[in-house]
């Protein structure tokens, strides 16, 4: 008998090949039929009609920071509640594990890490979290049995370092001894089924004293041997970030880049290429280390997001702003004195040149405050200026647009929400990004959920996306959108039976309504540990998803279920051939 059967759905089956009506049954967790609707005679213990309905294997997020939030939300919202099945986590060389037993304080310095560099809430890291254990297998061992998503994670250099050589893993290089503890740390990670190594070299990544992360530190010698490490194992990867991610990478980045994907002989992921008409040499630049990596044996991988993310600023706490060339220092200054700075047409005039110049990279994008518009406000002053746009504020006011964005926030002690239109949602930039997601190097996830949670709101790409090439856009056919949805992040991290429904795989299902698939805005609420706030984004048209044959998710309301299984390499993941 089966345990349910899903009737006459259109079956996008994540190959990239066309849609066929069906009706597909599951026994067991896994795929046991696919047939022609109305033919399968073998009786269920429940089924449903999917009639007008598309059938998706679940999708794949390659890039998520759910290492903590799976603790306190087993589901992973809202990225299960757009159709997300399976995560990557322990991404960017951050992750809660190993811990030293020997030093009780690592927890903290990791969760300050944490709340600073991924913008995960402190208080929920500490109310939300029983930080129980030491080794890896532990903090794998510790989500087991209790989440509704498949999830896999990479292992933090930074957790590697600090556990190895305690305060010293900032500003220091590990001795012969050191190394060698180090290696014998990942290898223990890796036999417990971590899936590989991350690390960051990016300028962007601080800890929670300010000080450059652990893992910057590293001089190539140790990420080789590192690399080299991950080649020792079955069904592993890498996943780095340097400078160079926000927007075009040195020729000492390609090489290190190329040298480490080489080494291990495992494919090497990064993110994020941003694709912007305007700075047409980006994408060419940013493939270079694919090509490169190719001819030396290896293969790296570029992740893109399809959508243009909604990311939120404030002058009143940590965001991108702060990491403008020059506008970290003024913007970590009390409030009182920031407001003082702030207010001084010399800082902002010298402010705006930084924000302008060559050094602030990608983070031009945000200097054109004219086209912010304003989030919430909190004081009688800015009564009514939610919602308008800070260009026309300004003329009205006879204020050039910084000045005025200034005066808005001083009125509200900096605590203004303020959302920058994107500037690259022209036609060009669009057409960019349709030719760059052809290329074999280039694959869409980079959302970052489950981090930098109340500035911005990555998890709903998949459902917007779909709902893109269905009704907006339709840059791509609906059977191209779900393979990169699917199959193909599940094929970079060799996983075993999943991204495609096919007889035999793991009933990993979305089920959705083509005419309505969508995201709703992006909303602030307060429902982390210490009523700590995040962005949500409701889904739309998300019919069920399930994971594993088990129903998690039912018109975007949980059912309760935690049928997720810890994705451990080897196991669960094959090694992909890097030739």
């Amino acid at each position: 008998m089966l345990d349910h059967l899903i009737r006459r759905a259109t079956v996008v089956d994540g190959t990239g090949g066309p849609a066929y009506p069906a009706d597909v049954g599951i026994r067991g967790g896994r795929i046991v039929v696919i047939a022609e609707p109305g033919t399968v005679t073998e009786e269920a213990v429940t089924s449903e009609d999917a009639d007008g309905l598309v059938l998706a294997p679940g999708f794949v997020d390659p890039h998520t920071h759910y290492d903590a939030q799976l603790f306190w939300d087993p589901y992973a919202t809202p990225s299960m509640n757009h159709g997300v099945t399976t995560v990557a986590g322990g991404n960017c060389g951050f992750t809660l594990a190993p811990l030293n037993p020997d030093r009780p304080e690592d927890a903290d310095y990791t969760r300050r890490m944490m709340s600073r560099v991924e913008g995960m809430a402190l208080a929920a890291l500490e109310e939300g979290v029983d930080w129980t254990w030491s080794t890896f297998r532990e903090y794998l061992d510790a989500l087991e049995g209790r989440i509704a998503v498949n999830a896999g994670f990479m292992v933090g250099h930074c957790a590697l370092r600090r556990h190895v050589m305690g305060a010293d893993a900032v500003g220091g290089q590990p001795t012969p001894a050191q190394l060698d503890a180090m290696l014998a740390l990942f290898h223990d990670a890796m036999d417990a089924g971590a899936w590989g190594l991350s690390t960051t070299q990016s300028a962007t990544h601080s800890d929670g004293d300010g000080e450059p992360v652990a893992s910057r530190h590293a001089r190539p010698e140790e990420l080789l041997a590192l690399s080299r490490a991950v080649g020792e194992h079955e069904g592993t990867q890498l996943e780095a970030i340097v400078a160079g991610c926000l927007d075009q990478f040195s020729d000492e980045e390609i090489d290190l880049l190329v040298d480490m994907t080489a080494a291990a002989g495992r494919p090497l992921n990064w993110n994020v290429l941003t694709i912007d008409a305007a700075v047409p040499e980006r994408v060419p630049r940013q493939l270079i280390p694919s090509e490169r990596a190719r001819a030396a044996g290896g293969r790296i991988v570029a992740l893109t997001m399809p959508i243009l993310t909604p990311m939120n600023m404030s002058l009143g706490t940590f965001c991108a702003l702060n990491l403008i060339p020059g506008w970290g220092e003024i913007l970590a200054l009390p409030v009182p004195e920031r407001i003082e700075r702030l207010r001084d047409p010399a800082t902002r005039a010298e402010m705006l040149r930084r924000a302008d110049s060559k050094e602030a990279g990608v983070f031009r994008r945000l200097a054109n405050f004219g086209r912010y518009v304003i989030g919430d406000t909190y004081s009688a002053a800015n009564e009514g200026l939610s919602g308008r746009v800070v260009n026309d504020i300004a003329a009205e006011r006879g204020q050039d647009p910084f000045h005025c964005l200034v005066e808005i926030c001083a009125a509200d002690d900096l605590r203004t929400v303020l959302w920058p239109m994107p500037t690259d949602n022209d036609p060009d930039s669009w057409a960019l990004r349709q030719r760059t997601w052809e290329h074999e190097d280039v694959m869409l996830g980079g959302s970052d959920a489950g981090a930098h949670l109340d500035r911005m709101c990555g998890a709903p790409y998949t459902t917007r996306f779909l709902g893109d090439c269905l009704r907006g856009r339709k840059l791509l056919p609906l059977p191209t959108a779900v393979r990169m949805l699917t199959d193909d992040p599940a094929r970079l991290f060799g996983l075993r039976e999943r991204g495609r429904i096919e007889e035999g795989f793991h009933a990993d299902l979305v089920l959705f309504d083509p005419e309505r698939i969508d995201a709703g805005p992006a909303t602030l609420v307060h429902d982390l540990p210490g009523d700590s706030p995040r962005l949500d984004s409701k889904a739309i048209g998300i019919v069920s998803v399930r994971v594993n044959g088990v129903e998690t998710l039912r018109d975007d309301k949980v059912t309760g279920a935690v049928p997720g299984t810890v994705l451990r390499s080897g196991r669960d993941t094959r090694t992909v051939s890097t030739a």
